[in-house]
């Protein structure tokens, strides 16, 4: 009998080892995500490392974006963040593999992983035990969501958490009770969003969603929400999950978006 740890094609996020692929993917059938037209499938992580490379960018001083070319499932980027105290993995991408390893060790390693939300759990398990069986920071309000507990888990309360000196998860909820954003206090500040905050394409505004694929607004309730456990945090820049980066002047049009979603509701 061979066991597999089975990874959904459409999210990207693994299940424990089984003999054969789960019947169901929760994330997926959860309806902020949604399950493939052509009907559930699955693959392994070392398929996709015959199928897709990973690419590593640098996209500001200390911060690289990591991706999957071909793109797969979501298609979401992770970002190394370096600093003073350690490394930092927020977010977390499906595919792993030897090459990925070596790049992000010749730029100090992980010391850290910190997720969003659930729709980026993904391989977090495999990129753990990678680096040396790291610890991964997930709120306690997502827990019922992960599919996989066998790795050096921390589970957060409350709505802030200092991770590291200078670096604090935020849990400003709307696209999952849990939600986090990640805040550098570096500089003039860093916001690292994940899903509870997206970067629109104009670059000029943000948007808040509960679900994005099927277009379910949040309501007023946790529009303000956010907002309010973002009150007093500084920072400059922002960075999305998939590319889009405020440079400057963020608190700004976090407020100006956060003021038009306002004037929607009434």
């Amino acid at each position: 009998m061979t066991l597999k740890a089975f990874i959904c094609s459409t999210c990207g996020i693994q299940y424990p080892e089984s003999e054969h692929p789960p019947m169901h993917c929760k994330i997926c059938e959860d309806e902020r995500q949604y399950v493939n037209q052509n009907g559930q499938s699955w693959t392994t992580l070392s398929s996709i490392n015959t199928e897709h490379t990973n690419i590593i960018n640098k996209v500001a001083d200390g911060l690289y974006a990591i991706y999957s070319t071909p793109a797969f499932a979501i298609n979401q980027r992770a970002h190394l963040l370096q600093t003073e105290h350690g490394n930092i993995l927020w977010d977390c991408i499906a595919n792993l593999d030897d090459s990925t390893v070596d790049v992000i060790n010749s730029l100090g390693g992980l010391d850290v992983i910190a997720i969003s939300h659930p729709h980026y759990y993904t391989t977090v398990a495999e990129w753990s035990k990678r680096f040396g069986n790291i610890p991964v920071y997930i709120h306690s309000r997502d827990l019922k969501w992960l599919t996989r507990t066998d790795f050096n888990l921390i589970l957060l309360d409350g709505e802030k958490k200092q991770i590291l000196p200078d670096v604090t998860l935020i849990n400003c909820g709307g696209h999952f009770d849990g939600g986090c954003v990640l805040h550098y206090n570096h500089g003039n500040g860093m916001l690292l969003t994940g899903d509870s905050i997206q970067v629109s394409p104009d670059l000029k505004s943000v948007s808040m969603m509960y679900s994005y694929p099927n277009l379910i607004p949040l309501s007023k309730k946790a529009v303000l929400h956010i907002q309010e456990t973002l009150d007093g945090t500084p920072y400059e820049t922002m960075y999305g999950a998939f590319g889009n980066y405020i440079k400057a002047n963020a608190m700004e049009i976090f407020k100006f978006s956060v003021d038009r979603y306002l004037k929607i509701f009434d």
